[in-house]
């Protein structure tokens, strides 16, 4: 009998950088998650260092990630995804919360939420997630294999039946569009924090044609990923600088320590800014 190999549990790619560094999307280190019981999901890998893991993932139309006893769905981490094509459907499949988010919209979860998601319609699903701490601390498949498995996935809250709006947990699952956001000036830049905890902070920046943003540095890492238009991120680096450019799905890594500037020199244009663990120095 030729063995299932699938079933394996293979680790994702953790890329690392020693220095300010373009993540072009042609050079991103590719990966296939899960097994047939949890689903295949493609992933881009962009960054894994010891303070952050930033990676795009992708589910044909119609198709699910679910769980298995190998790949389990609950992370000791904070996680927030962006939408960047298709629909989503987000749920917890321990609280049977279901959550949707079309392209533009973020997810936010802290560490032990289990989550599954359904790319709704006939669209591939294309979603950024920022995880963090990272995998490299023991966040992610040794600390999921450590948890209570889901045995009974459900996607229903029948208790809410008959008295739907009576007083209830937390959501554990937090859809957030920019009417949420929390809105701050970097210089000409707009920054709309979608999540900020002790672990992660991510924000969507908007940058008006020629705008400048004012040279900053962060109290952990950084990954600044376009989303829109083209973007210069010049960076200050033990007495280096160094201008990359960046246009949709290249990134920029940015370490501790390091400070940067985000320049539109075209159109308007817009990226995302992943920072862990603290924004501020």
């Amino acid at each position: 009998m030729i063995e299932d190999r699938t079933s394996r549990y293979v680790p994702s790619p953790r890329p690392t950088y020693d220095s300010p560094t373009l993540i072009s999307r042609t050079a991103v280190k590719r990966h296939v998650w899960g097994d047939r019981e949890a689903g295949l999901v493609a992933d881009w890998l962009y960054a894994s260092t010891d303070k952050l893991h930033v990676l795009l993932f992708g589910i044909g139309p119609g198709r699910w990630f679910r769980h298995s006893p190998s790949y389990r769905t609950v992370f000791g981490a904070d996680e927030v995804f962006l939408v960047l094509g298709g629909s989503m459907v987000a749920t917890n499949p321990e609280t049977g919360e279901v959550v949707e988010g079309e392209t533009g919209d973020f997810l936010f979860f802290r560490r032990d939420t289990w989550h599954h998601v359904y790319a709704k319609g006939d669209q591939p699903l294309r979603v950024l997630e920022f995880f963090a701490p990272p995998p490299s601390t023991g966040t992610s498949g040794v600390y999921a294999a450590t948890r209570p498995y889901v045995d009974v996935p459900s996607y229903q809250r029948n208790h809410l039946l008959g008295d739907l709006w009576q007083e209830a947990p937390p959501a554990s699952l937090r859809t957030i569009r920019r009417p949420d956001l929390s809105w701050r000036f970097d210089g000409e830049l707009r920054l709309g924090v979608v999540a900020s905890t002790e672990h992660l902070t991510v924000a969507l920046l908007e940058a008006d044609a020629g705008a400048q943003g004012t040279a900053i540095s962060h109290g952990g890492d950084a990954v600044v990923f376009g989303t829109a238009g083209e973007l210069m991120v010049r960076t200050f680096w033990s007495g280096h600088s160094e201008t990359f450019e960046i246009g949709p799905h290249d990134a920029v890594y940015v370490p501790e320590g390091a400070e940067y500037e985000v320049l539109s020199f075209s159109t308007a244009a817009q990226a995302v800014v992943a920072v862990a663990p603290s924004y501020l120095p």
